[in-house]
């Protein structure tokens, strides 16, 4: 009958993967930091006006949301490296000659790679989600010179303030049908210097070729009495897709305020899939992470007995990038509604666990 560990070997397991991830993790941050920051600094300098700290700033910023990317890799290189340790230093011998079976001595590790797992959604990801929020808005100002356009969505509608010729205009809808029809339209204008200059009222509008078109609108301008116009438009330089990106973008989005923008977007009318499949890779993260474990055991466990070393690092690579892509493309099937939101944010965590299963109780005898 199988026994768990003791407590010593546990944390001792759990110390040096634990160890080896914050390591990679940090050496892979810097790499990232140092060529992320040489791209910074190439943009800055098509600008000419961005001082050097800043571009040091932004680069810090994105750190938070590239360590959620990258941190599977080094989940998975972890163990690798921790494996190949104790194998070098023949403790995996030791452990079973002394009758510990794989499975236990895997059991500190995958549950130090899950608990990994659930800081990285419930405390990083929200840390992220506002640092790269500030980046964002960093890099529209200074490297991409855009400070006209500002767009939100609440439950009580859709704000957006946009540029125009005289000044700028402050657009609010209701709600959003799929085809771009917005209900219960109002246009406050201004001019440059904060001036009240008009207001439209209209019970639809669409964007259309550039333009707000809005149908039976009211037009009151100050001193003067309220006029109807059957169609009234109002030129933007904005698109669908600019302003569904501008605000649902998920990297924005905290893990613990998700669920209430997803139900905002359904109730103003705009397509929350994209949110939806990032809240549920979230929530399946601890459980790939886990799998990236089981698979890593299933590369360097074999390896140790063959001694094959370059195949073995080759092998830990093609994994680790199999994972990323296969992962990226089913969230692409499912934003395009091509597979359910389930599948396509569970399905990695759910293939990899148990292919790691399968192969190590194949190879394995205990």
């Amino acid at each position: 009958m199988m026994t768990f560990l003791n407590s010593t070997l546990s944390r001792y397991l759990t110390r040096i993967y634990v160890l080896n991830f914050l390591g990679l993790l940090a050496i892979l941050l810097g790499v990232v930091y140092l060529f992320e920051t040489v791209e910074l600094l190439r943009r800055a300098g098509k600008q000419g006006d961005v001082p050097l700290s800043l571009v040091f700033g932004m680069a810090f910023l994105k750190l938070p949301d590239v360590a959620a990317t990258i941190s599977p890799f080094a989940i998975l290189f972890a163990a690798l490296y921790s494996f190949w340790q104790l194998s070098k230093r023949s403790e995996l011998v030791v452990l079973r000659c002394a009758g510990i079976s794989v499975w236990q001595f895997l059991g500190p590790i995958i549950l130090s790679a899950m608990a990994i797992g659930v800081i990285m959604v419930t405390i990083m990801n929200p840390i992220s989600a506002a640092m790269f929020t500030q980046y964002s808005a960093l890099e529209r100002v200074h490297l991409r010179k855009e400070q006209g356009n500002v767009i939100a969505v609440f439950k009580q509608g859709l704000w957006l303030r946009q540029e125009t010729d005289k000044g700028y205009a402050i657009f609010h809808a209701d709600n959003i049908s799929p085809d771009w029809r917005l209900r219960g339209v109002t246009v406050l204008s201004f001019d440059k210097e904060n001036r009240f200059q008009e207001r439209m009222d209209a019970p639809m509008a669409m964007l259309q070729s550039g333009n707000w078109v809005l149908h039976d609108a009211f037009l009151n301008i100050p001193g003067y009495p309220a006029k109807k116009s059957t169609s009234a438009t109002l030129r933007t330089d904005l698109t669908p897709k600019d302003i569904e990106e501008s605000f649902s973008s998920p990297k924005s989005m905290g893990f613990w305020s998700m669920t209430s923008f997803i139900e905002t977007l359904d109730a103003t009318g705009f397509d929350s899939t994209r949110v939806r499949i990032h809240f549920q890779s979230l929530l399946s993260q601890p459980f790939l992470y886990a799998a990236m474990v089981l698979l890593a055991a299933c590369v360097a466990l074999r390896q140790q007995r063959q001694g094959q070393t370059l195949i073995f690092l080759v092998i830990g690579v093609m994994t680790g990038f199999i994972v990323f892509i296969m992962s990226n493309f089913l969230q692409v099937l499912g934003a395009s509604h091509q597979l359910p939101v389930f599948l396509s944010a569970w399905s990695p965590a759910m293939i990899f666990t148990l292919l790691g299963t399968a192969v190590l109780l194949t190879l394995e005898d205990g």
